[in-house]
């Protein structure tokens, strides 16, 4: 548990927000020192330039008696050329300095002083003690408050931090919480959004619109394999039945009765379970090689197999078009909106593919009753009949135009139904146009 505090995204944070102030103080507390040191030996050295003239003016005046009789506490030397010692105040008796034109830090009687130079007229130099321990005073409890304020700051600026982020991050543990309890079977949970209105809030909403996405994929999943389970059991229920009524009464049914029931419900349930097979690989986006297909051959594959039918096709709007895609996958597609027209159709179907603006366009028609403006949208999911009678009747399982629509889609194209000119419904799919 420690271990993972510290590696939590609070504590990071706290750690590089005290980690660079401290950083920041500590080199602003250098720099000050060092410009205050600076800026109080400027102050000391002008001063001692003044008192320097001052003296030399003096000297001009009364000669070397005006550095005899200074005060007790003022350090004042007069060095010749050679830099020896010519006059001195009382208290710089007995001091040896070099001969410098700059400034010079030296003790005198255990204090700190600042000797500043002045050139005379005869080559001499004037040197004018300034005492300096007011200075490294100034200096010292400047350090002291700042050894002090420095790791105060550090301190304040990491609790501050730890109690922010924690505060700006609780709504974080809150929504790991609430997601922690939320499972397959409770999806219709949703977690709370602060009112911050800030990216914690956006993550929320954001979790929201994920688990409505995974709820209504639950849903539909468990509605598909109820829908299956039922239309799988219809078939074989069929078939039992017819057995176990030849087996109780032979003399009610003969064998190819039986057959009969048994070939067709089977290719029945055959069918099912390909289209079931088709729609789980669509769902994991499953396809065969992707290749030119042409559309328009497809089209009038199916308008051949429909007037062998006994249905009136009118294929005079087929033209020349190509897109890409699995050819078995668009055959398929072309095949279940051919039968899908036939089902509904009261004797005529169009069939026409055309391409422009860039895309392969397939139109199928019939003369039926067409499909209600509310439901235009619902006939493309799973096991859905708008008619469940002659659906059922026809061998619809509900399943084909769903197949039609996850195929263009998997292809990157869309499909569509609305009014045809014979009052009957037309679907039309729309393919990007391959070159």
């Amino acid at each position: 548990m420690g271990k993972r505090v510290w590696r939590s995204v609070r504590a990071r944070a706290t750690l590089g927000a005290t980690t660079v102030v401290s950083v920041a103080l500590v080199i602003g507390a250098i720099i000050f020192v060092g410009v205050l040191s600076s800026t109080l030996r400027d102050a000391s050295a002008r001063a001692g330039e003044t008192r320097a003239e001052e003296l030399a003016a003096r000297i001009d005046a009364q000669g070397l008696e005006a550095i005899r009789n200074l005060d007790d506490d003022e350090v004042v030397l007069l060095l010749d050329a050679d830099g020896e010692v010519v006059a001195a105040s009382s208290d710089a008796e007995g001091l040896s300095i070099p001969s410098s034109t700059e400034p010079l830090t030296v003790v005198v009687d255990g204090d700190p002083m600042l000797l500043v130079p002045e050139d005379l007229d005869d080559d001499r130099i004037l040197m004018v003690g300034v005492p300096t321990d007011d200075d490294q005073e100034t200096v010292g409890t400047v350090i002291t408050l700042l050894v002090v304020a420095v790791p105060v700051l550090v301190l304040l600026v990491g609790v501050t931090t730890w109690l922010m982020i924690g505060r700006a991050l609780a709504p974080v543990a809150r929504i790991r919480s609430e997601v922690d309890d939320i499972t397959a079977d409770r999806l219709d949970r949703r977690i709370p959004v602060p009112e911050s209105r800030d990216e914690i809030a956006a993550l929320a909403t954001t979790m929201n619109g994920m688990l409505g996405r995974l709820d209504v994929a639950a849903q539909a999943q468990r509605r598909f394999i109820s829908d299956a389970s039922h239309e799988l059991r219809s078939p074989l229920a069929t078939i039992r039945q017819h057995v176990e009524l030849s087996q109780a009464h032979p003399d009610l049914t003969s064998v190819e009765e039986l057959s009969s029931v048994v070939h067709e419900e089977g290719l029945r349930l055959q069918g099912l379970v390909d289209a079931l097979l088709v729609l789980a690989k669509l769902d994991e986006g499953a396809g065969g090689a992707q290749v030119t297909v042409d559309l328009d051959d497809c089209a009038l594959a199916e308008a051949a197999r429909l007037r062998t039918l006994g249905f009136t096709v009118d294929a005079s709007g087929v033209g020349p078009a190509r897109m890409q895609g699995d050819a078995r996958l668009v055959g398929q597609l072309v095949r279940n909106l051919a039968d899908n027209a036939a089902r509904h159709a009261r004797g005529r179907i169009a069939i026409a593919v055309l391409e422009r603006n860039g895309a392969a366009v397939l139109t199928i028609e019939e003369d039926g009753d067409g499909v209600p403006v509310d439901e235009r949208t619902r006939i493309f999911e799973r096991f859905v009949r708008l008619d469940e009678a002659r659906s059922r009747d026809a061998g619809g399982s509900g399943l084909g135009l769903a197949i039609v629509h996850g195929i263009a889609r998997s292809a990157g194209g869309s499909v569509a139904v609305d009014d045809g000119r014979w009052g009957g419904a037309r679907f039309t799919v729309t393919f990007p146009a391959s070159s």
